[in-house]
């Protein structure tokens, strides 16, 4: 059974506030931070260690202990994050019709060509490995998260770098076949597959 706890019975529930941006804000930050790591252990604390640490119950507590802890952390998290936001205005600033345009072929026409022949050697080679024949997915499939297929099994291509992108919404089913470009190629990892 799923229940849906509102926003505003969160708050009830825990007695806090919850603080509300306005729209596009959090995303923006949060990309921020992915870039200046501002919230890093090394700049934060390890929370989950620093949590458990922690004896008391009420945010407020919870607040003045991790502000006795860590007294400069929330100050130097801000800090790292404002830097790449006063980066990331100086992008944006240079984003025309024309950067998005170029932006645009390179995704749909470059990155397209280049990826599907990088799935086409990856699903031939493991095919060779395996001793058997390889085929691209129909649209179906690909709906489902499929490439392509190695012998009758369904395989899903993705970078090395998909498996930190945790933010992902994308859950697959079938076996996932990594990648990583090096200097004269790419190094495939067919683990789950071979």
């Amino acid at each position: 059974m799923k229940v849906k706890i509102t926003i505003e019975e969160i708050r009830k529930y825990l007695d806090i506030e919850i603080p509300e941006f306005p729209k596009y804000v959090a995303p923006l930050i949060n990309l921020a931070n992915q870039y200046a790591q501002g919230t890093r252990p090394r700049v934060v604390g390890q929370m989950t260690e620093l949590i458990q640490e922690f004896e008391g119950r009420t945010l407020l507590e919870w607040e003045k202990w991790y502000l006795k802890k860590k007294p400069v952390a929330i100050q130097n998290a801000t800090e790292k994050i404002l830097q790449k936001i006063k980066e990331l205005k100086n992008a944006i600033n240079k984003i025309d019709k024309e950067i998005i345009e170029q932006w645009v072929r390179d995704l749909v026409i470059v990155k397209t060509f280049a990826g599907l022949r990088f799935q086409e050697a990856i699903l031939k080679r493991g095919a060779e490995l395996k001793k058997t024949t390889y085929r691209f997915a129909e649209p179906d499939e690909e709906a489902k998260g499929i490439d392509g297929y190695i012998g009758n099994i369904p395989v899903s291509i993705k970078p090395y770098t998909y498996q930190v992108k945790q933010a992902l919404p994308e859950h697959i089913e079938v076996k996932i076949i990594y990648y990583r470009k090096i200097d004269n190629g790419i190094e495939v990892d067919y683990g789950s597959v071979l």
